[in-house]
């Protein structure tokens, strides 16, 4: 008011222009303060107006929160991924004869004649005509209308196939067709069916449903090489149930966990209106600044200045609370009992809790060491960005060569995902000398590529492409500590609000802010100097 009040009587005495002078100039310092105050750090806002950190104490209370809720859902989505883990094992002990209770690579159990084909038919047979009396959990067959849903074989073959190895006499038509043998009660599979299915040309696969389970058994024959894979393979359909009860401590539990996921819901909402309220703020007083520096100084502004508005971390926090407040609701109705989709929710937790906690680096922005990170990680990512594009194009030329030549030598080398995975743990330098022992010797031209090709990569990506790539964040850190030392680029905005008047003509994206990432908002909170603490930029 004191300055208002200035200008006021000042423009008593200068007449019309001097009162459309100090109005401009009111307009002015009042547009700077407000620029000046959107730009502080939480506690400078309060120090400025005594106006207390909202958003910095939602963010907190969110933080613990959210982690609090991830932990405890993290804990009994544990407990239903071991249960669904133990019922495979079980089901495997239960229908797979001779079950050694270890998987054989990527299949449960290989036979190699045919006796032995159909004892595994006839025992998963009569381990399901007897599954009641055997299993000492809770399994029992599912049904439908009150009847017993059906046990199906399906038999998969060659059209035609008739081989001979003897006369070297191959006449076979590939197109697979197949057959369906349904039974529908417990006791009425015949032997003859199973037989029949054991001469199977490609593949045979059994299938039933249990109460809220459903199981396949799969006799794989399509390499014909002799050796039949047999896979179990059980997915847990899950359901919510019609008819529970549950007494004692655990259904207190349950009423109070409903109640905490509703107050986190409750704080998510809090927070997305606040910082929703912080960016439509923020644009109104982009438009102002614009308009002001159109109308007065006949000057654009340039977009690093309008990038300093556009708050990211805003965005994210936004974004962050949407999923967990999708997560929250996901989460009350699995434990009421309502829904059963634990993968779903945990994935939106999860990834919410993520962004909450990348989040924290924005208020350890407003220190200026603790800012070094931040705006290293700013200024190396579009060299970082295009540097891997470059670099993932050998990478991608390795993975398929790898793929197509190694792979039927090495296990590592079987898929495309699994040459990635192997190329990028040599990278790191994980499992080398296990990458090189394991390629089977057999095929001496093979063997000898093999070495090229892995003495080529590693010496290529570790002593070339790393070195390069920490030359890059390392230029970037050397480039922010010079600017700390002597000073960033000035922008149009920066002078304003350091009440400088001579603004130069603006140029879109100077090659300074290419090279820099100077163009990013946030970057002037460590371009201050000591004498000019009162107008430093922190977004």
């Amino acid at each position: 008011m004191e300055l208002l009040v200035l200008y006021h009587d000042g423009s008593e005495s200068v007449g019309p222009l001097g009162s459309t002078m100090s109005q401009g100039i009111i307009k002015e310092e009042i547009l700077r303060d407000d620029l000046k105050y959107y730009f502080m750090s939480p506690c400078e806002k309060y120090r400025a107006r005594r106006q207390l950190p909202w958003k910095l104490g939602v963010q907190i209370l969110k933080i613990i929160m959210i982690t609090s809720q991830l932990i405890l859902f993290g804990l009994n989505n544990q407990l239903v991924v071991s249960y669904k883990e133990e019922n495979a094992m079980t089901f495997k002990n239960l229908f797979l004869k001779d079950y050694s209770g270890v998987d054989e690579d990527d299949y449960s159990v290989a036979l190699y004649s045919q006796q032995a084909v159909y004892d595994s038919l006839f025992y998963v047979l009569d381990q399901y005509r007897q599954l009641g009396r055997l299993s000492v959990g809770p399994i029992s067959y599912a049904e439908e209308d009150g009847k017993l849903l059906p046990l199906v074989i399906c038999k998969e073959y060659y059209k035609r196939g008739n081989v001979e190895p003897s006369d070297d006499a191959y006449d076979i038509d590939a197109q697979l067709e197949k057959g369906l043998s349904i039974s529908r009660s417990l006791f009425n599979l015949k032997e003859s069916t199973c037989k029949q299915c054991a001469h199977m040309s490609y593949r045979t696969v059994i299938y039933f449903l249990l109460r809220c389970l459903f199981l396949q058994i799969t006799f794989d024959n399509q390499c014909h090489s002799g050796k039949i894979k047999i896979f179990l393979d059980i997915d847990a359909l899950s359901s919510a149930c019609k008819n529970w009860t549950i007494s004692g401590t655990a259904q207190k539990n349950t009423h109070y966990l409903l109640v905490f996921d509703g107050f986190v819901i409750l704080v998510c909402l809090t927070s997305a209106v606040l910082c929703t309220r912080s960016i439509v703020l923020a644009v109104k007083l982009l438009q102002r600044f614009s308009r002001f520096f159109r109308e007065n100084y006949n000057h654009k502004v340039c977009e690093t200045d309008k990038k300093e508005f556009l708050n990211g971390w805003y965005v994210l926090v936004i974004v962050s609370d949407a999923m967990a407040i999708v997560g929250s609701i996901l989460k009350m109705e699995i434990q009421a009992k309502s829904l059963t989709s634990y993968d779903v929710c945990s994935i939106f937790l999860g990834t919410s809790t993520l962004m909450v906690w990348v989040g924290v680096i924005r208020y350890l922005g407003y220190f200026q060491k603790y800012n070094v990170l931040i705006l290293t990680m700013k200024t190396a990512f579009p060299k970082v960005i295009r540097f891997c594009c470059c670099a993932g194009m050998i990478y991608l030329g390795y993975t398929f060569c790898g793929w197509i030549v190694l792979g039927p030598y090495h296990e590592k080398f079987e898929g495309l995902s699994r040459v990635a995975e192997s190329l990028f743990s040599l990278v790191n330098g994980d499992d080398m000398y296990t990458t090189f022992a394991q390629l089977k010797d057999k095929n001496s031209l093979v063997w000898l590529f093999s070495r090229v090709y892995l003495y080529s990569f590693i010496s290529l990506f570790i002593y070339m492409v790393l070195s390069l790539f920490i030359a890059l964040i390392t230029d970037a850190y050397d480039t922010i500590k010079n600017y700390q030392k002597n000073g960033f680029p000035m922008t149009d905005l920066q002078r304003f609000l350091r009440e400088q008047k001579d603004f130069p003509p603006s140029e879109e994206g100077s090659e300074m802010d290419t090279e820099t990432g100077m163009g990013h908002p946030a970057l002037c909170c460590c371009s201050r100097a000591p004498s000019n603490d009162d107008i430093i930029l922190i977004s």
